[in-house]
């Protein structure tokens, strides 16, 4: 097993630093050296907070932790995000920087302390989107935390087969969320929050890398909680596909396997444009997620059964009830021109189940038969597509008896009442960010009792560890859905659970 040391190094104790914040902007000392940060509507924040040194030196090997300095360095904006394919502000490989958001600085204090991983499968995302502003959740007494990590083939790339030298590839970009944890476990008393009782919360591709955490050793102890939204890690890639993967990728950049030292020196774009590499499992841009190396993820996270090193871990599952809509235009191929007749062809493409679209869409109309087929195509693409995942990983703690809460939200868009509610509603309801741009919840009445109830049930379970509904357990299955009024269902799509449990889920990445 390696050093799980090597690329943490030795801590030293936090002081806040009180004389310095009471002449203006806040300044803390951290382990390794002083920070100043801003205040900002009664709060005090920092951005681009530096967790782990440059990785263009150290692409595809695991993360260290900063050298010490010894002036203040500015912490009042916030620092690229890792190079990938969606277009963002600014993006460098030195990009494994933190942001935190906090009432206060008093040590005693102990505020409960929420970190967020963002979206975008394993491949694109930034915490910088002002959808993810820490603000209004701080303001209810938090610490929040968001961190910037590498993604794609600079995270992902799985080369230690080939190479002695990158023997940890394949899930550095797991590593340097562990680096940000442990940085955030040894600082995180001078900024006023709690080192025992962290709380991981990610959406999408976020609460996949969480769920794959709960089974890595190296992340053990490192969080108390955690609430994955939309994102599942049922299965990693195993190390033949991985390695299939990365034949593929070699050879869309013009790489030989047998000398790998091109890629150290090859300017970071054509790297990213390696991407559009032809998956050899799945087809499209070639998958990059964490791989089953039996180094540092030597499990699945949910399979055979759920990873028992998470089990004791409080855990929130949660899904929007329309997700599909977010990923497929209702402008567009699919969706125009939809009738009865080519509903099944065009629903068996989006569908990761082995179930004849025919019968799925008579079974579909049967029980709501006022159903549109945009409506049936939406709702089936949704259950047997980006559903089952997480009702995978909720039965698995359910039989592991394992404390276990599941939502849905089911609060449907007023300014795009097409989209429902869609993939990344969670949020913006979450965040309580209804105004930011880019978000599609409105400002009304509605919007904000989704997200009130949202934001509650989210710090109480910061809080207590309980976000004060009845668990998940096999003989009820108990739902929270957030809508405009927002309550408990038991299972409440039981139908369409039974129905597409008949056949196995197809992870992707696998």
């Amino acid at each position: 097993m390696p050093d799980r040391r090597g690329f943490i190094g030795a801590g030293l104790a936090l002081i806040a630093s009180p004389a310095w914040a009471a002449k203006g902007d806040p300044v803390v000392t951290t382990r390794n050296g002083r920070i100043r940060g801003t205040r900002e509507g009664g709060l005090h924040v920092f951005r681009g907070v530096r967790y782990g040194q440059d990785t263009a030196a150290r692409r595809f090997r695991a993360p260290i932790a900063p050298e010490p300095w010894r002036d203040v360095k500015p912490a009042d904006a916030f620092a690229p995000s890792c190079p990938q394919k969606a277009a963002q502000p600014a993006t460098s490989e030195d990009c494994l920087f933190l942001n935190i958001w906090t009432p206060g600085m008093e040590r005693q204090a102990k505020r409960p302390v929420l970190l967020y991983i963002h979206g975008g499968a394993y491949s694109n995302g930034s915490v910088a989107d002002p959808l993810n502003d820490g603000r209004h959740l701080a303001a209810r007494d938090m610490v929040v935390v968001t961190v910037n990590h590498r993604l794609n083939a600079l995270g992902y790339l799985y080369l230690a087969n080939l190479d002695p030298r990158f023997a940890d590839s394949g899930n550095v970009g797991q590593l340097d969320l562990i680096l940000a944890l442990r940085w955030v476990r040894d600082n995180i008393t001078a900024f006023g929050g709690d080192p025992a009782n962290i709380l991981v919360f990610g959406q999408s591709g976020g609460g996949a890398k969480i769920a794959t955490m709960m089974a890595m050793p190296a992340a053990k102890g490192l969080f108390h909680r955690a609430i994955t939204m939309s994102g599942q890690q049922v299965t990693a890639s195993g190390p033949i596909n991985a390695a299939r993967r990365t034949a593929a990728y070699l050879g869309k950049l013009g790489v030989s396997p047998t000398d790998l030292a091109p890629l150290l020196t090859m300017p970071v774009a054509r790297l990213i444009e390696g991407l559009d590499a032809v998956d050899p499992i799945l087809g499209g841009g070639v998958y990059m997620g964490p791989v089953l190396d039996m180094r540092w993820l030597e499990r699945h996270p949910f399979w055979p059964d759920a990873a028992p090193q998470g089990n004791a871990i409080p855990m929130m599952l949660g899904n929007t009830r329309d997700e599909t809509r977010a990923f497929i235009d209702p402008d567009g191929p699919l969706i125009r021109g939809l009738d009865w007749a080519n509903l099944p062809g065009r629903m068996a493409g989006q569908l990761r189940m082995d179930l004849p679209p025919e019968w799925i869409v008579a079974r579909y109309r049967a029980h709501h038969p006022d159903w549109s087929a945009e409506r049936i195509f939406y709702a089936a693409t949704t259950a047997g597509r980006s559903w089952p995942g997480q009702v995978i990983e909720a039965e698995a703690r359910a039989r592991a008896d394992a404390p276990t809460w599941v939502y849905q939200v089911d609060f449907q868009s007023p300014t795009q009442p097409r989209r429902g509610a869609p993939h990344t509603m969670d949020i913006v309801l979450a965040f309580g960010t209804l105004d930011a741009p880019g978000s599609f919840t409105g400002t009304g009445a509605g919007a904000r009792a989704a997200s009130a109830a949202m934001m509650d049930r989210f710090l109480a379970f910061a809080r207590q560890g309980d976000p004060g509904w009845p668990q998940y357990r096999l003989d009820r299955r108990a739902t929270m859905l957030f809508d405009i009024e927002s309550g408990v269902v038991d299972d409440p799509r039981g139908w369409e659970r039974a129905m597409f449990a008949k056949v196995p889920y197809v992870q992707p990445g696998s």
